[in-house]
Protein backbone atom coordinates (compact mmCIF):
# COMPACT_ATOMS: atom_id res chain seq x y z
CA UNK A 1 0.00 0.00 0.00
CA UNK A 2 1.40 3.34 -1.05
CA UNK A 3 1.27 6.34 1.24
CA UNK A 4 1.44 9.86 -0.10
CA UNK A 5 2.66 12.83 1.91
CA UNK A 6 3.44 16.45 1.13
CA UNK A 7 5.02 19.34 2.90
CA UNK A 8 3.26 22.64 2.55
CA UNK A 9 5.72 25.45 1.91
CA UNK A 10 5.18 28.62 3.95
CA UNK A 11 4.07 31.55 1.83
CA UNK A 12 6.30 34.67 1.93
CA UNK A 13 3.13 36.60 2.76
CA UNK A 14 3.14 35.01 6.22
CA UNK A 15 6.49 36.66 6.99
CA UNK A 16 5.34 39.93 5.41
CA UNK A 17 2.27 39.93 7.67
CA UNK A 18 4.41 39.42 10.80
CA UNK A 19 6.70 42.25 9.75
CA UNK A 20 4.12 44.74 8.53
CA UNK A 21 0.87 44.36 10.50
CA UNK A 22 2.16 45.83 13.79
CA UNK A 23 2.74 49.17 12.02
CA UNK A 24 -0.64 49.28 10.22
CA UNK A 25 -3.14 51.27 12.25
CA UNK A 26 -6.89 51.94 12.39
CA UNK A 27 -8.15 55.53 12.31
CA UNK A 28 -11.47 56.20 14.04
CA UNK A 29 -13.35 59.36 13.03
CA UNK A 30 -15.67 60.89 15.65
CA UNK A 31 -17.60 64.11 16.19
CA UNK A 32 -19.66 65.73 18.94
CA UNK A 33 -23.22 65.27 17.67
CA UNK A 34 -26.63 65.96 19.24
CA UNK A 35 -27.59 63.22 21.73
CA UNK A 36 -30.53 61.04 20.71
CA UNK A 37 -33.01 60.22 23.51
CA UNK A 38 -35.07 57.82 21.44
CA UNK A 39 -37.28 57.62 18.38
CA UNK A 40 -40.88 58.45 17.52
CA UNK A 41 -43.22 57.85 14.60
CA UNK A 42 -44.04 60.82 12.38
CA UNK A 43 -47.11 60.44 10.10
CA UNK A 44 -46.78 61.97 6.64
CA UNK A 45 -48.97 61.42 3.56
CA UNK A 46 -50.50 58.25 4.95
CA UNK A 47 -47.18 56.75 6.01
CA UNK A 48 -45.26 56.71 9.27
CA UNK A 49 -41.56 57.56 9.44
CA UNK A 50 -39.15 56.84 12.28
CA UNK A 51 -37.60 60.13 13.47
CA UNK A 52 -34.90 60.53 16.15
CA UNK A 53 -35.76 62.54 19.26
CA UNK A 54 -32.90 64.93 20.02
CA UNK A 55 -32.01 65.75 23.62
CA UNK A 56 -32.09 69.53 24.04
CA UNK A 57 -28.57 70.91 24.48
CA UNK A 58 -27.08 67.43 24.84
CA UNK A 59 -24.13 66.24 22.75
CA UNK A 60 -22.06 63.09 22.73
CA UNK A 61 -18.97 61.91 20.87
CA UNK A 62 -20.14 59.65 18.06
CA UNK A 63 -18.13 57.48 15.68
CA UNK A 64 -18.93 58.55 12.12
CA UNK A 65 -16.38 56.59 10.11
CA UNK A 66 -12.98 55.02 9.93
CA UNK A 67 -10.02 54.24 7.76
CA UNK A 68 -6.50 52.90 7.80
CA UNK A 69 -2.98 54.25 7.96
CA UNK A 70 0.58 53.19 8.72
CA UNK A 71 3.46 54.37 10.89
CA UNK A 72 6.55 55.57 9.02
CA UNK A 73 8.92 56.34 11.93
CA UNK A 74 9.49 55.19 15.53
CA UNK A 75 8.50 58.66 16.80
CA UNK A 76 4.96 58.50 15.42
CA UNK A 77 4.68 59.98 11.92
CA UNK A 78 1.69 58.38 10.17
CA UNK A 79 0.58 58.38 6.53
CA UNK A 80 -3.00 57.93 5.39
CA UNK A 81 -5.38 59.14 2.65
CA UNK A 82 -6.50 62.76 2.74
CA UNK A 83 -10.15 61.79 2.28
CA UNK A 84 -9.99 59.71 5.49
CA UNK A 85 -9.17 62.82 7.57
CA UNK A 86 -10.77 65.49 5.36
CA UNK A 87 -13.27 66.72 7.98
CA UNK A 88 -11.48 69.54 9.81
CA UNK A 89 -14.11 69.53 12.59
CA UNK A 90 -13.78 65.84 13.45
CA UNK A 91 -11.52 64.12 15.98
CA UNK A 92 -9.20 61.32 14.90
CA UNK A 93 -8.03 58.45 17.09
CA UNK A 94 -5.24 56.08 16.06
CA UNK A 95 -5.64 52.52 17.33
CA UNK A 96 -2.62 50.22 17.44
CA UNK A 97 -4.24 47.60 19.65
CA UNK A 98 -6.99 47.08 22.25
CA UNK A 99 -5.07 49.12 24.84
CA UNK A 100 -3.04 51.35 22.53
CA UNK A 101 -5.03 54.37 21.46
CA UNK A 102 -3.64 57.80 20.60
CA UNK A 103 -5.15 61.14 19.68
CA UNK A 104 -3.88 62.03 16.20
CA UNK A 105 -2.72 65.49 15.18
CA UNK A 106 -3.23 66.31 11.50
CA UNK A 107 0.00 67.97 10.34
CA UNK A 108 -0.82 68.35 6.65
CA UNK A 109 -3.42 67.50 4.04
CA UNK A 110 -2.54 67.09 0.34
CA UNK A 111 -5.86 67.08 -1.50
CA UNK A 112 -4.20 66.91 -4.92
CA UNK A 113 -2.53 63.56 -4.24
CA UNK A 114 -5.02 62.35 -1.56
CA UNK A 115 -2.30 62.11 1.10
CA UNK A 116 -2.32 63.23 4.73
CA UNK A 117 0.44 63.32 7.33
CA UNK A 118 -0.49 62.67 10.97
CA UNK A 119 1.48 62.57 14.22
CA UNK A 120 0.87 60.60 17.41
CA UNK A 121 2.66 61.22 20.70
CA UNK A 122 4.56 57.97 21.22
CA UNK A 123 8.09 56.57 20.97
CA UNK A 124 9.76 53.32 19.85
CA UNK A 125 6.85 52.41 17.58
CA UNK A 126 6.92 49.71 14.89
CA UNK A 127 7.20 51.35 11.47
CA UNK A 128 7.34 50.55 7.77
CA UNK A 129 10.09 51.26 5.26
CA UNK A 130 9.14 53.22 2.16
CA UNK A 131 10.38 51.88 -1.17
CA UNK A 132 10.86 53.66 -4.51
CA UNK A 133 7.56 53.47 -6.43
CA UNK A 134 9.24 54.56 -9.67
CA UNK A 135 10.88 51.12 -9.83
CA UNK A 136 7.71 48.99 -9.65
CA UNK A 137 6.76 46.79 -12.60
CA UNK A 138 3.58 45.49 -14.20
CA UNK A 139 2.79 42.00 -12.89
CA UNK A 140 4.76 42.48 -9.67
CA UNK A 141 3.27 40.74 -6.61
CA UNK A 142 1.81 42.98 -3.89
CA UNK A 143 -0.14 42.79 -0.62
CA UNK A 144 -2.79 45.32 0.44
CA UNK A 145 -3.36 45.75 4.18
CA UNK A 146 -5.97 47.73 6.09
CA UNK A 147 -9.06 47.91 8.24
CA UNK A 148 -11.59 46.40 5.80
CA UNK A 149 -15.15 47.76 6.08
CA UNK A 150 -14.09 49.56 9.26
CA UNK A 151 -14.51 46.30 11.18
CA UNK A 152 -11.85 43.76 10.22
CA UNK A 153 -8.44 44.90 11.44
CA UNK A 154 -5.23 43.78 9.73
CA UNK A 155 -7.01 42.40 6.68
CA UNK A 156 -4.56 41.18 4.04
CA UNK A 157 -5.23 40.57 0.36
CA UNK A 158 -2.66 39.58 -2.22
CA UNK A 159 -2.45 40.16 -5.94
CA UNK A 160 -0.36 41.80 -8.62
CA UNK A 161 0.17 45.24 -10.07
CA UNK A 162 -2.25 45.12 -12.97
CA UNK A 163 -1.82 48.67 -14.28
CA UNK A 164 0.35 51.78 -13.95
CA UNK A 165 -0.20 55.52 -14.36
CA UNK A 166 -3.99 55.26 -14.12
CA UNK A 167 -6.26 58.33 -14.01
CA UNK A 168 -9.59 58.22 -12.15
CA UNK A 169 -12.21 60.50 -10.61
CA UNK A 170 -12.89 59.30 -7.07
CA UNK A 171 -15.73 60.21 -4.68
CA UNK A 172 -15.35 60.23 -0.91
CA UNK A 173 -17.94 58.15 0.92
CA UNK A 174 -18.30 60.78 3.68
CA UNK A 175 -18.85 63.97 1.70
CA UNK A 176 -19.10 62.70 -1.89
CA UNK A 177 -16.54 65.32 -2.96
CA UNK A 178 -14.97 64.40 -6.29
CA UNK A 179 -11.20 64.18 -6.63
CA UNK A 180 -9.22 63.67 -9.83
CA UNK A 181 -6.29 61.38 -9.10
CA UNK A 182 -3.53 60.57 -11.58
CA UNK A 183 -0.46 58.36 -11.81
CA UNK A 184 -2.17 55.63 -9.79
CA UNK A 185 -1.09 52.03 -9.29
CA UNK A 186 -3.85 49.59 -10.27
CA UNK A 187 -3.97 46.27 -8.42
CA UNK A 188 -6.22 43.22 -8.28
CA UNK A 189 -5.50 42.83 -4.54
CA UNK A 190 -8.86 43.49 -2.87
CA UNK A 191 -9.26 47.05 -1.58
CA UNK A 192 -12.49 47.58 0.37
CA UNK A 193 -14.08 50.56 2.14
CA UNK A 194 -12.02 51.12 5.28
CA UNK A 195 -8.82 50.02 3.53
CA UNK A 196 -8.20 53.60 2.38
CA UNK A 197 -4.94 54.92 3.79
CA UNK A 198 -3.46 51.48 4.37
CA UNK A 199 -0.22 50.41 2.70
CA UNK A 200 0.33 48.54 -0.56
CA UNK A 201 3.33 46.32 0.18
CA UNK A 202 5.89 44.67 -2.13
CA UNK A 203 7.49 41.29 -1.53
CA UNK A 204 10.33 42.94 0.40
CA UNK A 205 7.81 44.08 2.99
CA UNK A 206 8.22 47.73 1.99
CA UNK A 207 5.53 50.28 1.11
CA UNK A 208 5.09 51.14 -2.57
CA UNK A 209 1.67 52.77 -2.38
CA UNK A 210 -1.17 54.13 -0.26
CA UNK A 211 -4.49 52.36 -0.87
CA UNK A 212 -7.00 54.96 -2.00
CA UNK A 213 -9.93 53.77 -4.12
CA UNK A 214 -11.94 50.92 -5.58
CA UNK A 215 -14.35 50.67 -8.50
CA UNK A 216 -17.87 50.03 -7.22
CA UNK A 217 -19.59 47.16 -9.03
CA UNK A 218 -16.33 45.78 -10.43
CA UNK A 219 -14.17 42.96 -9.15
CA UNK A 220 -10.41 43.08 -8.52
CA UNK A 221 -9.92 46.70 -9.55
CA UNK A 222 -8.33 48.82 -6.82
CA UNK A 223 -5.97 51.79 -6.83
CA UNK A 224 -3.11 53.12 -4.74
CA UNK A 225 -1.21 56.42 -4.68
CA UNK A 226 2.50 55.83 -5.49
CA UNK A 227 4.48 56.17 -2.26
CA UNK A 228 6.92 58.64 -3.85
CA UNK A 229 4.14 61.27 -3.78
CA UNK A 230 3.71 60.69 -0.03
CA UNK A 231 7.47 60.65 0.61
CA UNK A 232 7.75 64.18 -0.77
CA UNK A 233 4.94 65.41 1.48
CA UNK A 234 6.42 63.65 4.52
CA UNK A 235 9.87 65.16 3.93
CA UNK A 236 8.43 68.68 3.63
CA UNK A 237 6.38 68.31 6.81
CA UNK A 238 9.42 67.10 8.77
CA UNK A 239 11.60 69.90 7.40
CA UNK A 240 9.18 72.85 7.24
CA UNK A 241 6.20 71.76 9.36
CA UNK A 242 3.91 71.99 6.33
CA UNK A 243 3.54 71.01 2.67
CA UNK A 244 4.91 73.81 0.50
CA UNK A 245 2.78 74.25 -2.61
CA UNK A 246 2.99 77.03 -5.24
CA UNK A 247 -0.23 79.05 -5.27
CA UNK A 248 -1.67 80.76 -8.34
CA UNK A 249 -4.87 82.05 -6.75
CA UNK A 250 -7.68 81.28 -9.21
CA UNK A 251 -10.90 79.32 -9.08
CA UNK A 252 -11.56 77.45 -12.29
CA UNK A 253 -13.28 74.59 -14.03
CA UNK A 254 -11.56 72.25 -16.45
CA UNK A 255 -12.97 72.30 -19.96
CA UNK A 256 -14.03 69.01 -21.51
CA UNK A 257 -15.10 68.32 -25.08
CA UNK A 258 -18.71 68.00 -23.93
CA UNK A 259 -18.56 71.32 -22.07
CA UNK A 260 -16.92 73.07 -25.03
CA UNK A 261 -19.61 71.79 -27.40
CA UNK A 262 -22.49 72.67 -25.07
CA UNK A 263 -21.22 76.21 -24.43
CA UNK A 264 -19.89 76.78 -27.97
CA UNK A 265 -16.35 77.43 -26.80
CA UNK A 266 -13.56 77.85 -29.32
CA UNK A 267 -11.31 75.37 -27.44
CA UNK A 268 -12.02 71.98 -25.85
CA UNK A 269 -9.27 72.05 -23.23
CA UNK A 270 -7.85 74.41 -20.61
CA UNK A 271 -8.97 75.88 -17.27
CA UNK A 272 -11.69 78.54 -17.38
CA UNK A 273 -11.47 81.11 -14.57
CA UNK A 274 -14.96 81.33 -13.04
CA UNK A 275 -16.45 81.98 -9.61
CA UNK A 276 -17.87 79.07 -7.60
CA UNK A 277 -20.65 81.11 -5.99
CA UNK A 278 -22.38 84.45 -6.40
CA UNK A 279 -20.36 87.35 -5.05
CA UNK A 280 -17.11 85.40 -4.67
CA UNK A 281 -14.29 86.59 -6.94
CA UNK A 282 -12.63 83.82 -9.01
CA UNK A 283 -9.26 85.59 -8.59
CA UNK A 284 -7.95 85.73 -5.02
CA UNK A 285 -7.10 89.31 -4.09
CA UNK A 286 -3.35 89.89 -3.72
CA UNK A 287 -2.48 86.51 -5.22
CA UNK A 288 -0.05 85.79 -8.05
CA UNK A 289 -2.97 85.62 -10.50
CA UNK A 290 -4.29 88.99 -9.28
CA UNK A 291 -0.87 90.63 -9.67
CA UNK A 292 -0.53 89.16 -13.19
CA UNK A 293 -3.90 90.57 -14.25
CA UNK A 294 -5.79 87.32 -14.82
CA UNK A 295 -9.51 88.02 -15.31
CA UNK A 296 -12.75 86.12 -14.95
CA UNK A 297 -13.59 84.01 -18.05
CA UNK A 298 -9.94 83.85 -19.09
CA UNK A 299 -9.10 80.33 -20.27
CA UNK A 300 -5.64 79.18 -19.18
CA UNK A 301 -4.52 76.94 -22.04
CA UNK A 302 -0.96 76.15 -20.99
CA UNK A 303 1.23 76.47 -17.93
CA UNK A 304 4.98 76.06 -18.11
CA UNK A 305 4.56 74.91 -21.73
CA UNK A 306 2.24 72.07 -20.68
CA UNK A 307 -1.26 71.77 -22.11
CA UNK A 308 -4.00 71.80 -19.44
CA UNK A 309 -6.45 68.89 -19.81
CA UNK A 310 -8.70 66.73 -17.64
CA UNK A 311 -5.85 64.23 -17.29
CA UNK A 312 -3.23 66.92 -16.73
CA UNK A 313 -5.03 69.63 -14.72
CA UNK A 314 -3.54 72.97 -13.73
CA UNK A 315 -3.08 71.89 -10.09
CA UNK A 316 -0.84 68.97 -11.10
CA UNK A 317 1.37 71.19 -13.26
CA UNK A 318 1.71 73.81 -10.51
CA UNK A 319 2.65 71.13 -7.99
CA UNK A 320 5.81 70.41 -9.97
CA UNK A 321 6.86 74.07 -9.88
CA UNK A 322 9.03 75.73 -7.25
CA UNK A 323 8.31 78.74 -5.05
CA UNK A 324 9.45 82.01 -6.75
CA UNK A 325 9.78 80.20 -10.10
CA UNK A 326 8.82 82.29 -13.10
CA UNK A 327 6.51 80.50 -15.51
CA UNK A 328 4.58 81.44 -18.63
CA UNK A 329 0.81 81.08 -18.87
CA UNK A 330 -0.86 80.92 -22.28
CA UNK A 331 -4.25 82.60 -21.89
CA UNK A 332 -7.23 82.77 -24.23
CA UNK A 333 -9.00 86.09 -23.62
CA UNK A 334 -11.84 87.23 -25.87
CA UNK A 335 -10.68 84.88 -28.65
CA UNK A 336 -7.09 86.18 -28.50
CA UNK A 337 -4.12 84.25 -27.14
CA UNK A 338 -1.78 86.14 -24.81
CA UNK A 339 1.26 85.12 -22.73
CA UNK A 340 1.50 86.18 -19.09
CA UNK A 341 4.72 85.74 -17.13
CA UNK A 342 4.07 85.07 -13.45
CA UNK A 343 6.17 84.48 -10.35
CA UNK A 344 4.73 81.73 -8.17
CA UNK A 345 4.30 82.29 -4.45
CA UNK A 346 3.72 79.84 -1.62
CA UNK A 347 0.17 78.88 -0.68
CA UNK A 348 -0.59 80.37 2.73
Amino acid sequence: MLKYSCMLGKSPIVEIAKKVCPAVITIVISKNLPKIEGFYLFPFQGKEFVVPKIEKGGKEKTKIGGGSGFITSPDGYVLTSNHVVADTKADYTVILGPRKKYQAKILARDSINDIAVLKIDAKKLPYLELNDSSQIALGQEVVAIGNALGEFHDTLSSGIISGLSRFITAHSGLNQQAERLRGLIQTDAAINPGNSGGPLIDMQGKVIGVNTAMIMGAQNIGFAIPINYAKKDLEQVKKHGRIIVPFLGVRYILISKEMAKKNKLSVDYGAMVVREMLGESPVVKGSTADKAGIKEFDIILECRGKKITLKNPLANILQKCKINEEVNLKILREKKEIILKIKLEEKK
